[in-house]
């Protein structure tokens, strides 16, 4: 796996092309780590207050992490409210921790914001999709051995609780040609949990989450990810991230055991947003690719019909 692909004419399964620049503060880093590790009896005053206080003591720096960059292809609706997304699928755990707060009120948390997210599996198949071919040579997303529902694995809701933080179970993603390891998000508010999934409300802020190429070479040199061969695209080389760090979507992982990286990461960032403001990422700024271009080989119509169900496991 070289790692070196500058080509980004190649569209086969592509995303969406940034639209525009983000912006956040350094300071939100700090008040993501400590909100999110918090114990869970500390009180929406309390979170509130560490918040703000990290915030002025970062000199006023404290702005909305906003995103133009759009939902892509692979988007399903009616994901599942559930922490442990997996579905059995194999591959190095990863849990997320994020913080939810309102860059315009002192960086407060916002408790009940609706935190979804999706990302591809160790070969670069997402459910509902996997047949898309992720690039590279990969074996069929059939071949995993795997129980998981193809239309709804590695994909969920969190409820951020009083501290606004959202916890995930999961795998560190794969890749797929051309882009970078990332994972797919949206914050929703003003909506509830209704029949599993979440209904309603809107979708204030739609982005991605990035890891650091050295981690992610040497995931991917485990299996099953060393099954998925051809050239990775670094950051620098991705068609989305810009190279800003956390303000951009970069997690900050920290590996359960140093010296066997088998034994998963636990990643953390804060999403400073705006709830008044609605970014839903569908359509708008440029559709597929770069340019405006649809990506070549990206599912076209409808998502499947029988696309995710609430009866899933929780």
């Amino acid at each position: 796996m070289t790692g070196n692909h500058k080509d980004k004419s190649i569209t086969r399964r592509r995303a969406i092309a940034v639209t525009g620049g983000t912006v956040a503060a350094g300071g939100l880093a700090v008040a993501g780590y400590q909100a999110a590790f918090a114990e869970t009896g500390t009180t929406t005053t309390q979170a509130a207050a560490t918040a703000s206080t990290t915030a002025s003591e970062s000199a006023g720096t404290c702005m909305t992490l906003m995103s133009s960059v759009t939902e892509g292809p692979y988007y399903l609706d009616g994901a599942l409210v559930r922490k442990d997304i997996t579905e059995g699928k194999s591959g190095v755990p990863l849990t997320l921790r994020l913080t939810v707060v309102d860059a315009t009120d002192g960086c407060t948390p916002v408790p009940g914001a609706a935190v979804e997210i999706w990302h591809c599996d160790a070969w670069g198949y997402y459910s509902g999709y996997t047949t898309a071919n992720p690039g590279g040579s990969a074996p069929a997303e059939s071949e995993d051995g795997s129980t998981a529902d193809d239309n709804t694995y590695l994909r969920g809701y969190q409820i951020a609780n009083a501290n606004g933080v959202v916890k995930f179970e999961t795998i560190f993603p794969g890749w797929y040609t051309p882009r970078t390891c990332h994972i797919h998000l949206k914050v929703h508010t003003g909506g509830q949990k209704e029949d599993g999934t979440y209904e309603g409300g809107k979708v204030n802020y739609t982005g991605q989450l990035f890891f650091d190429d050295e981690i992610a070479q040497e995931i991917f040199t485990l299996e099953p990810y060393s099954k998925h061969s051809g050239s990775y695209t670094t950051l620098d080389n991705d068609m989305v991230y810009d190279g800003g760090g956390a303000s951009s979507g970069l997690l900050t992982l920290k590996p359960v055991k140093k010296a066997d990286p088998s034994k998963g990461y636990k990643g953390f960032l804060t999403l400073g947003i705006d709830p008044d403001a609605e970014n839903t990422g569908a359509g708008s700024g440029g559709g597929g690719g770069e340019g405006g271009t649809p990506p070549s080989g990206a599912p076209t119509g409808a998502p499947p019909s029988d696309a995710p169900s609430a009866s899933a496991s929780p």
